[in-house]
C-alpha cells in the first residue's frame, strides 16, 4: 500500500520540483499504476506523482466534476506528463484541501482557465484547456509538480476534518469572479481589493 507524503513527515520532500519524464528512457506504467490505485481508492480529485514519493512530471486527474464530488466511481482517467502552462485567464477561488496538507483547507484564487502542453504515455505532444473546477484541480496539481503547496498560497486558511469541510462547503462554494482577462492581474488587484 502506498501512502500520501505529508507535510508533517515529509515536508521537505514535497517541497522538490519534480523532474522531467523522457518517455522512450523512464518507464512510467508502474508509476501510473500506483497513481491510478491511489486515486481509484481514496476520495481526491487528482494526484500528482510526487505526493506518492515519485519524483517525476506526471498528474493522474480522476476527477474534474464538481457535482461528482461524493461518487467515488467516477474516475477521467487523464494522465497529464511533464505539463506546462501557456496561458492563465479569469479568476476563481475555491476552499481547497489536499491529501499532503492533512486537515489545512485554504482559500486559494486560481485562473478560470488554464491552456496547456503535456504529453502522453506514447509520447505524442497535446493541449488541452481546462474550463471552471476543472482549473482549479489541474492548477492545484500542477503547482505539486513545482514544490509549492496549495496553503502557500492561500489567502485564508481553516483547520478542518473531512466531515467539516464538506459542511462548510455547503455554504462555501466554488466561486467564479472573471471568466475574462490576465489570471495574475485579476490575482494582484483581488489582493489590493482584500
Amino acid at each position: 500500500m502506498v501512502l500520501v507524503k505529508t507535510i508533517e513527515n515529509d515536508l521537505e520532500w514535497l517541497r522538490k520540483v519534480s523532474k522531467k519524464v523522457n518517455v522512450k528512457k523512464d518507464n512510467i506504467k508502474e508509476d501510473i499504476n500506483v497513481l491510478k490505485d491511489y486515486c481509484i481508492n481514496n476520495e481526491v480529485f487528482a494526484m500528482a506523482a510526487i505526493q506518492l514519493g515519485i519524483d517525476k512530471r506526471l498528474i493522474y486527474i480522476k476527477n474534474t466534476d464538481i457535482s461528482k464530488i461524493e461518487d467515488d466511481s467516477w474516475n477521467e482517467a487523464i494522465i497529464l506528463i511533464n505539463p506546462k502552462i501557456r496561458k492563465r485567464i479569469g479568476l476563481t477561488k475555491y476552499w481547497e484541501a489536499c491529501a499532503s496538507c492533512l486537515d489545512n483547507t485554504g482559500l486559494v484564487l486560481r485562473p478560470y482557465k488554464v491552456i496547456i502542453d503535456y504529453i502522453d504515455i506514447k509520447g505524442c505532444k497535446h493541449q488541452k484547456t481546462f474550463k471552471g473546477f476543472a482549473s482549479t484541480v489541474f492548477s492545484h496539481e500542477y503547482d505539486h509538480l513545482d514544490g509549492i503547496l496549495h496553503i502557500d498560497k492561500a489567502i485564508d486558511i481553516k483547520v478542518m476534518n473531512e466531515e467539516e469541510r464538506k459542511e462548510f462547503r455547503k455554504t462555501h462554494s466554488y466561486e467564479i469572479l472573471s471568466k475574462e482577462g490576465d489570471f495574475l492581474e485579476l490575482e494582484k488587484d483581488y489582493g489590493k481589493r482584500s
